[in-house]
């Protein structure tokens, strides 16, 4: 999938948090309703078949359970793109990443064949497919996470390169594939921020450390050797730069990945840099755009959103800008083919049952709300949980497709109603949360008693997010009715 990615360190964030935020968007001219669901653990397989490469795993028979966001529509598999589990372990995947020749040709991609002409079916890797329901119902802690995945990749291969975030209250760590069978790992500093937009981002890695202690750096079993094999590091000063050796530069990246970079790391630095013009530090067609970087204040979940929306406001580039002469230049965030966003914030100051809230968002994020949900509950609100294919104000995801698709030819004319209607249902779900985070401290809450209180709550904002959808519908469809081709200003009076 195309996507943004979004990683803040504790140290970076306003409340202590570890912060990790995935845009899951569909390929151009494609559009895939997603839907929240609770996983227990009773219904977690102990021999995973993928649907689109045929790779069988048998899974340990001691799963945890976990909330994801498949696809609404499983003719492709589970797609289950995010999810927290028992432990406030969480995980997203993928991020869809470049690579070049030489890595490709060196371990090439373990693509599915199907039976043909003779000869015999080829099973194919593992891919985005499959990647959270293999592993985030077994790991107890991010880097867990990124030893599971990583000895998946070397035993299975993977047919796609792809960036995965594993998360737990104290660490991030972000895993690139390299190739059909490699990998690498870095953990994101506690005091920074990292912006991943489908191009190997990994700008540094220590080897030594990754085949030492593995503090900030873990590797596949053999990485050292198939770089030095196949002359992949590219350095002068002997410091592995991964994206020079396993990533691409190419025409395409300049408009379509190194620009996202760019607007949000202008957006957290400001001040740091000079952004614009023929003197700028950085630009948007950069190849060395930094993986992290310390942001200038603390970082807000709704910062998250509000970055995750982005359409290059501010700039030359924003297609709703009045006098913006770029527009259509570059890729936005914010994009009509966003899936859902999913932000998980982890509450180290919080009793373990409320640590973790899941932040969703459905449709595309200009024109949609971010609202939390609590994911340590038995089951999920309807208005998330039963999407399907058909389009219906029933649901979130349809509801927002709607709100956008009319909205979006009139920006001007409804821009303050949307951004109304984020600012209420951001601060109606931060009501909420506040009340029932001190229910449950009060009460000492726990076990069923707690995942019953928290479904009530999580119900609470979906009937109150479902309310004020509608109302932005309505009021959206008649500034979309009063603009349309056919109108006339006499009436029959």
């Amino acid at each position: 999938m195309s996507c943004t990615t979004i990683l803040v360190g504790k140290n970076a964030s306003y409340d202590g948090s570890t912060l990790v935020a995935r845009n899951e968007d569909s390929g151009s001219g494609q559009y895939c309703p997603k839907k929240f669901i609770k996983v227990d653990k009773k219904d977690q397989p102990t021999l995973y078949k993928s649907v689109l490469s045929h790779v069988e795993i048998k899974l340990p028979d001691n799963p945890m359970s976990y909330t994801a966001m498949p696809n609404a529509v499983d003719d492709e598999g589970i797609w289950a793109a995010c999810g927290v589990n028992e432990k406030n372990v969480s995980m997203t995947a993928t991020e869809t990443l470049t690579t070049n020749e030489r890595v490709l040709g060196a371990d090439p991609l373990v693509v599915y064949k199907k039976a043909e002409d003779g000869k015999a079916e080829e099973i194919g890797g593992i891919g985005e497919e499959d990647i959270v329901t293999i592993t985030l119902p077994y790991i107890n802690s991010a880097r867990e996470g990124v030893l599971r995945l990583g000895s998946l990749l070397e035993e299975y291969g993977t047919y796609e390169m792809n960036g995965i975030a594993f998360q737990d209250e104290n660490e991030i760590w972000w895993l690139e594939t390299i190739g059909g069978h490699h990998w690498i790992a870095k953990k994101v500093p506690d005091d920074s921020y990292v912006i991943m937009p489908n191009q190997l981002g990994i700008d540094s890695f220590d080897l030594e450390d990754a085949y030492g202690k593995g503090e900030n750096h873990l590797c596949s079993k053999d990485l050292k050797d198939f770089i030095a094999d196949n002359f992949l590091d590219l350095s002068l000063d002997g410091i592995l730069n991964p994206r020079d050796a396993f990533g691409s530069h190419s025409d395409a990246d300049h408009v379509y990945n190194t620009p996202r970079a760019w607007i949000l790391q202008r957006f957290f630095n400001p001040r740091s840099n000079i952004w614009d013009g023929e003197n700028a530090d950085i630009r948007p067609d950069d190849n060395d755009i930094p993986w992290s970087r310390v942001p200038e204040r603390k970082i807000t979940p709704e910062d998250v959103k509000y970055v995750l929306s982005h359409h290059y406001q501010g700039t030359k580039y924003d297609p709703y800008g009045k006098y913006a002469d770029k527009k259509g230049a570059f890729r936005p965030i914010g994009i009509n083919r966003n899936n859902f966003l999913g932000l998980v914030q982890i509450r180290p100051y919080m009793p373990e049952g409320i640590k973790a809230l899941e932040w969703l968002a459905l449709g595309s994020n200009v024109y949609n709300a971010m609202v939390p949900f609590y994911p340590n509950v038995d089951d999920t609100p309807a208005y998330l949980r039963d999407t399907t294919g058909d389009v219906t104000t029933e649901d979130f995801y349809w509801t927002n497709r709607l709100i956008a698709a009319l909205a979006d030819p009139h920006y001007a004319d409804t821009a303050n109603l949307i951004e109304r209607y984020q600012e209420e249902m951001g601060a109606m779900g931060w009501e909420i949360v506040h009340k029932y985070d001190k229910k449950v401290k009060e009460e000492n809450l726990e076990g069923k008693d707690l995942r019953s209180e928290l479904e009530k709550a999580n119900q609470e904002i979906a009937e109150k997010l479902k309310e004020a959808s509608l109302k932005l519908l309505d009021k959206v469809l008649y500034e979309a009715s009063n603009k349309m081709k056919n109108s006339f200003a006499r009436s029959d009076a």
